[in-house]
């Protein structure tokens, strides 16, 4: 299997999908049929929970976020993804990465309940700097690898995803969204990308 795209091809034998919430990874996990690493490969302190195993010939690993012990709920937002990602690719060394979850869409951007997503680009909304160069470290903005085979064969819709910590947003953010074209906005996949 080889990711499309201009870059230079690159064999992919092994894929990390970094998911926050337990019940967004559960069908997965089984559709996959992956198994909880046992003995943790990602060792405790750390709150994340990885499930491993082969499909189609690649190693597969979906690594959850992780339970917020204190309040008995998901680990969600950047922080975790971010952690998540690092510990897991430290681990893993996987040559693809997939951040995948649910997130709202913007119907006047084309978007209904229910559609699958590509992302083109990854941007956080709500790191507002307004200062020289931190303005565009604040964005963050990373582009995605180019995947046109997938999105043709699957026919999925593609566009920018932008990230933030809370499940609303404030003027200001959308603002951002608006400007910046941003079709789905969700709380972690910019973070998984840096």
């Amino acid at each position: 299997m080889y990711a499309d795209g201009e870059a230079e091809q690159q064999p992919i034998t092994s894929v990390l999908l970094i998911i926050a919430m337990q019940a967004e990874a559960a069908p997965l996990i089984a559709a996959l049929n992956l198994k909880q690493d046992s003995p943790p490969r990602i060792p405790p302190p750390a709150p994340c929970v990885a499930y491993s195993g082969k499909h189609c010939g690649l190693d597969v690993h979906v690594v959850w976020s992780g339970l917020d012990t204190q309040h008995n709920v998901d680990l969600i937002g950047t922080v975790p993804a971010s952690l998540a990602t690092y510990l897991a690719c430290q681990t893993f060394n996987p040559d693809l990465i997939i951040s995948t979850g649910t997130a709202g869409g913007f119907k006047a951007r084309g978007a209904a309940i229910g559609d699958v997503f590509v992302s083109t680009g990854k941007m956080h909304h709500d790191r507002r700097i307004p200062l020289p160069g931190f303005d565009k470290q604040g964005l963050g903005y990373v582009e995605s690898t180019p995947t046109p085979q997938l999105q043709a064969a699957l026919q999925l819709k593609a566009g920018i995803v932008t990230s933030g910590n809370s499940l609303d947003y404030t003027e200001q953010d959308m603002q951002i969204m608006t400007k910046h074209g941003a079709v789905v906005k969700e709380m972690e996949a910019a973070a998984i990308a840096w």
